[in-house]
């Protein structure tokens, strides 16, 4: 074919997403067209737009027309083989993904086939899939790497065209995707031509991700400008108050939330944890009993044919409310969804707007998010959020940078599927944007340790998972490989225990740890019933139905999400512009009271002055700080100036963290005069001097045992014979010590260390934040009662200490002075 004569095949395929948008009425966006020539001309790239705006058709049809491009006919009659993998971080997402690719093939007549591999996926239909698989695969970061551990891998793989890779800002910033990059760069170097595309609606560095995405390869960034609708309110409480702790509103708030469900359409609930969850569904029952039944829950313990049930109801328009977690955050496409409803802060801006856009999911619809804050300064986080939305600053991604514990993983992972050379795997694996720094020393290093365990693990064959056959590294043991099949992947949660009914029937899952803390009899709440447990058997906990018994909200482990740094810069910002008098919104309205109180007691902090508070009481002596940098940040600094007053002066502290600030609570007198003087805002010997002011051991300690689970040092156990978090605790503590008493070069040991200063301390940001604080002005204010800034830092203390009935008494009384001292 000449070439001529070959551009007008590659038109007439790219041309297939016309014709079929022509047949339902539709018009193609520029942007739309521009991803189908570009996809027809093989190029690879990441396509950033709205959410509803189109993206999934965008990026289809150009994989369609790039078949067309390899010589495969999309509209032939027969099925080809294997040809485009679409990638995408959660299953209810796969699902709904699956079902909207299906809807163009059907129409257009294709014979292409489509089919569904998660860990949701039936037996039979993978066995279906073992003998051939589909020509479009839609599947999960950990189904991909399965895929790679078998023998026939390349066989199966190397006729993989095109890979699409959903909501990648999701993916991006954690270890999946660094999954997701040594997967592509296997996959490239089966077919050096492959097309990859990633898609996202929240993504602040756009440049940074397609790099991560591609790495070696040239990208082409497509920005989807779309105009859309997008509606940020609040819901006001009626009495937000002068005072204000975390939860504060939300009792409040609950039956506001009732009526904006009952005056709307189909509406989702999101909030930030499960138990969360579990409560605010209780909460909507108890107000609308008559609800039962179109009102649903949704989070990622529940058994899958539930989280199944709530979609479909959901797309088929049956529910009228459903609360969820971020477990229906991405773009899953439930057009029913007319409104969104956010309890207390989503902490972010970019999920602020993935949440939003469950509404008005299509072309031309608006998206409507309403925020309902459970304590009063979420009514100013409210006003940031809408401005920094409408500025557009959202949150940037960085990728993990070459986690070894990842590295570990893949090594075991190829060399079951059909073996690899070391020169020719470290080649691939440094075209991973994660690993381009990775040095050969630091490659063969992790081919050591799955070779021979290391130094220390030489003596026990269960390590030596690889072994050089003729020059190519095999998995050599059948037990090693099938245990190293089952725990493929990063996601690491405690040991769940599965919940089922005495009579049979499968509820969901829950966190050891909450189990074990239950005795015969106890009741809880989970999966919206309220479950009275009878006894623990084989990972089990087996219940019957508690009717008309109240029962604990199941608590799931996990930190509370912090604040992101550009939302937390926003909050100030408006603070300012509060101490200048300007309250142009209505939540800062409702928020005022709170305000004034404040600037009476107090004062309030802006993006120029650093606001330090000081109160003596018969605990001690209360330091209070709002730097504003997130609830992990504050662990690291209010750890970190600590130790320093207390090298300089001997004291003891009690910590307490929200966040806007921290508190310093200390039994001797704290001379705040180093704190006036920036002295402690240093950044000098910054890791040494934060590792030294906390247990760092024991945080190390605990991030290993994550890192060992993923490394395959770990096994977690066979089906329906799961070791316990007790048993899985020991043995990474002992990996621990060994490794530190025996093997100190171990580099797992070295990641896990770092993992801890950039992930639970959040390093950077905290060296950010002290040279910010450099630069301010401190404004010190010595209090008589308890500013309203300052109360939720020391409710948050109190409520490890106290009861709920003497948490009660203790604070009313300290509302009493506050609110003499307020006028």
């Amino acid at each position: 074919m000449n070439r001529r004569a070959k551009g007008n095949e590659l038109q007439r395929e790219a041309g297939l997403g016309a014709r079929w948008f022509a047949q339902r009425g539709w018009k193609p966006f520029p942007f739309q067209r521009e991803v189908w020539a570009a996809m027809a001309d093989g190029r690879s790239g990441l396509l950033h737009a709205t959410t509803g705006a189109g993206k999934t058709y965008a990026v289809w049809f150009g994989a369609l027309a790039n078949a067309a491009r390899c010589g495969i006919d999309p509209l032939a009659p027969q099925a080809p083989r294997l040809g485009v993998l679409w990638i995408t971080p959660m299953r209810a997402l796969a699902a709904d993904s699956a079902r909207a690719l299906q809807v163009p093939l059907a129409e257009l007549g294709s014979g292409w086939s489509l089919g569904l591999r998660t860990g949701d996926t039936a037996s039979a239909e993978r066995a279906r899939q073992d003998r051939r698989f589909p020509t479009v695969l839609v599947t999960t970061p950990e189904s991909l790497s399965l895929m790679l551990t078998r023998e026939a891998a390349r066989d199966e793989l190397a006729g993989v065209h095109t890979v699409i890779v959903d909501e990648w800002h999701e993916l991006m910033g954690n270890k999946r995707g660094v999954q997701v990059q040594l997967a592509l760069a296997r996959l490239k170097r089966w077919n050096p031509g492959l097309v990859t595309w990633g898609l996202s609606a929240t993504l602040g560095n756009l440049d940074d991700a397609m790099r991560v995405l591609l790495g070696d390869t040239p990208g082409t960034a497509v920005r989807g400008g779309l105009d859309k609708t997008l509606v940020i309110d609040t819901l006001l409480p009626h009495e937000p108050g002068r005072f204000s702790w975390g939860g504060h509103l939300g009792k409040q708030m609950q039956q506001p939330v009732v009526d904006e469900i009952e005056r709307s359409g189909t509406t989702l609930v999101f909030v930030n944890m499960r138990s969360q969850a579990e409560a605010w569904y209780q909460m909507l029952l108890e107000r609308r009993p008559e609800w039962a039944g179109s009102v649903a829950l949704h989070h990622g313990s529940l058994d899958p044919a539930v989280r199944e049930w709530v979609e479909l109801g959901l797309k088929e328009g049956r529910l009228k409310a459903v609360v969820a977690t971020s477990s229906l955050d991405l773009g899953v496409d439930f057009l029913p969804v007319e409104r969104v409803l956010q309890i207390g802060s989503a902490k972010g801006v970019a999920r602020l707007l993935q949440r939003a856009g469950r509404s008005g999911h299509a072309p031309g619809r608006p998206s409507r998010i309403t925020l309902v804050p459970t304590n009063t300064l979420e009514l100013v986080e409210a006003v940031a959020a809408r401005r920094a939305a409408q500025l557009g600053r959202i949150e940037k991604r960085a990728t993990p940078d070459k986690p070894f514990d990842v590295l570990v993983q893949h090594l075991v992972t190829v060399a079951l599927g059909g073996g690899f050379t070391a020169d020719a795997l470290y080649g691939e694996v440094i075209t991973a944007h994660a690993y381009r720094t990775l040095t050969r020393d630091e490659f063969d290093w992790a081919l050591a340790f799955v070779e021979q365990g290391g130094t220390s693990l030489t003596a026990y064959p269960e390590y030596h998972r690889v072994q050089a056959i003729d020059g190519v590294y095999r998995v050599p043991d059948r037990g090693i490989a099938r245990r190293h099949k089952l725990q493929v992947g990063t996601i690491v949660a405690d040991s769940a225990m599965q919940v089922k009914y005495l009579s049979g029937g499968r509820i969901g899952t829950v966190e050891e740890g909450f189990i074990s803390r239950l005795r015969a009899g106890d009741c809880f709440v989970f999966a919206g019933r309220t479950l009275e447990y009878v006894r623990t058997q084989e990972m089990t906990a087996y219940v019957r139905r508690a009717e008309g018994r109240k029962g604990l909200v199941t608590n799931w482990n996990g930190s509370k999400m912090p604040l992101s740094s550009e939302l937390a810069d926003a909050v100030l910002e408006v603070l300012a512009a509060a101490d200048a008098g300007d309250f142009d919104a209505p939540e800062l309205q409702a928020a005022r009271p709170m305000l004034n109180a404040q600037q009476r007691i107090s004062r309030l902090p802006t993006p120029g002055t650093l606001l330090v508070e000081r109160i003596r009481s018969r605990e001690g002596q209360h330091l209070f700080l709002y730097p504003f940098g997130g609830r992990n940040m504050h662990i690291g600094l209010a750890s970190l100036l600590a130790w320093r007053l207390a090298r300089d002066a001997p004291n003891t502290f009690s910590i307490s963290i929200n966040d806007y600030g921290l508190e310093l609570l200390s039994a001797l007198p704290i001379d705040p005069q180093p704190l006036l003087a920036g002295a402690l805002f240093g950044d000098e010997h910054l890791q040494d001097d934060v590792l030294a002011s906390l247990n760092s051991s024991e945080l190390a300690r605990r991030r290993f045992r994550e890192i060992a689970r993923v490394a395959g040092l770990i096994f977690t156990g066979y089906p329906g014979q799961a070791k316990s978090a007790r048993q899985l605790q020991a043995s990474s503590t002992l990996f621990y010590e060994v490794f530190r008493k025996y093997d100190g070069g171990n580099r797992l040991l070295g990641q896990a260390e770092n993992e801890v200063l950039s992930q639970e301390l959040d390093i950077r940001r905290l060296a950010a934040s002290l040279e910010r604080m450099r630069g301010q002005r401190i404004a010190f204010v010595e209090l008589a009662v308890p500013s309203p800034f300052a109360l939720p830092l020391m409710v948050e203390r109190f409520r490890e200490k106290l009861s709920t009935e003497k948490l009660n008494d203790r604070l009313a009384r300290m509302l009493k002075d506050m609110e003499r001292a307020a006028g």
